[in-house]
């Protein structure tokens, strides 16, 4: 049950069953989420709600947008410091200077596990949403 206190994530991918399962895999985790099919459509969004976002999780290739992924994760970190972000992609390897400082990248396809030990770096205790702090390593 998701309350004022529950944290929102941000999943930009253009495959839809991609960001369903991230979305289920994020709601399990304690978060609220907004889903963007684009680069484009993840900047507005954070542009409404950026404030209230606590993690961005991105795919690095996402057409027919000009900019990838890694262009919108060192865009959020320029303009939303506070938001964590996790990097996704099946294809693309990050280059040094593709992903901002304290971003963290996994490769498809990835499990639910995957998702949440990444988080567990990712995340200082405090930030933690309740399911996250209550794993059992």
């Amino acid at each position: 049950m998701s309350n004022d206190l529950t944290p929102f994530a941000l999943i930009a991918d253009d495959d839809a069953l991609i960001r369903m399962d991230v979305a289920h895999i994020l709601e399990d985790g304690g978060y609220r989420v907004h889903e963007a099919a684009n680069v484009e459509e993840a900047l507005s969004i954070l542009g409404r709600a950026g404030e209230s976002i606590q993690l961005l999780f991105t795919d690095v290739q996402m057409p027919p947008s000009e900019r990838n992924g890694f262009e919108l994760a060192r865009q959020c970190a320029k303009d939303w410091p506070h938001i964590k972000i996790l990097v996704a992609s099946g294809q693309a390897k990050p280059s040094p200077g593709d992903m901002p400082d304290g971003a963290v990248f996994i490769g498809k396809p990835f499990s639910a596990e995957v998702v949440y030990e990444r988080l567990e770096e990712l995340l200082p205790d405090g930030e933690k949403p309740e399911p996250l702090k209550r794993r059992v390593r």
